[in-house]
């Protein structure tokens, strides 16, 4: 059975490359609904649980892809917000 593929809108997000897209794939989140339903931190959690090798740049990325924002403006301006906002989850877990 083949891989599912992203939907084209979420294929031509900036700041997720096949890598990531690939890492989003493994762990269920297939297009641009999915990302803005779960968040950047609840996906990039998502890719972690199911094993993605994901640094906090992907954690970044996603929020730029939901903002529209380059990651490298999302971790100099977000980064604070979003790292307690990871924290929280994670204890929440």
């Amino acid at each position: 059975m083949p891989k599912p593929a992203f939907s084209d809108d979420f294929g031509r997000l900036p700041n997720l490359g096949p890598k990531s897209q690939a890492m989003l794939i493994a762990a269920g989140i297939h297009t641009l609904a999915d990302l803005h339903r779960l968040g950047s931190v609840a996906a990039y959690l998502q890719v972690k649980r199911q094993g993605g090798n994901a640094s906090l740049n992907l954690l970044w990325a996603l929020e730029g892809a939901i903002s529209g924002l380059h990651w490298q403006e999302v971790a100099r301006e977000h980064r604070t917000s979003l790292l307690l906002a990871l924290e929280d989850a994670e204890r929440r877990a």
